[in-house]
């Protein structure tokens, strides 16, 4: 890891630590040469997974795109940076078992990723349907919320 102060290439861990229920692991770091001291997380990478869009492209699959989903939804939610990367750990971990020959529909993903929410957070669950599902008219959303209650 390269040092954010002086650009070192090589520092020194010295605390690691699982967070968010053991789905992160944050790593406390030392600069040998500048003895600045930073944090970095690592987390689960789902490799070689090639998502199928609905008009059957292709594209690498990419955790930030279900992160950003995520963080659109919890938005003004009672629910942490950790808590949120709980929920897309349990999505990836979803992912890579319905992962068929290291492909997986965007249909699939969303599917996957709305089944979280509902368990999650109903208001959540609702606001990533929206637009997973494209609601044209109050009559889906009202639809959506009677299957939630």
């Amino acid at each position: 890891m390269i040092c954010p102060a002086c650009h070192y290439e090589d520092t020194k861990v010295i605390d690691s630590r699982l967070v968010a229920e053991g789905t992160l692991v944050r790593r406390r770091r030392e600069c040998p040469k500048c003895n600045c001291r930073f944090s970095t997380i690592e987390s689960l990478q789902l490799l070689n997974l090639t998502v199928v869009k609905r008009d059957s492209r292709r594209e690498p699959y990419d955790s930030n795109k279900i992160l950003e989903g995520l963080k659109k939804s919890f938005k003004k939610r009672p629910f942490s940076d950790d808590d949120i990367r709980r929920v897309l750990f349990e999505i990836e971990k979803e992912i890579q078992v319905k992962a068929k020959r290291d492909e997986i529909g965007s249909k699939q993903i969303g599917e996957i990723v709305m089944d979280a929410l509902r368990k999650e957070d109903k208001v959540a669950y609702i606001r990533f349907a929206s637009v997973c599902q494209g609601f044209d008219n109050i009559e889906e959303f009202d639809q959506a919320i009677k299957q939630v209650l």
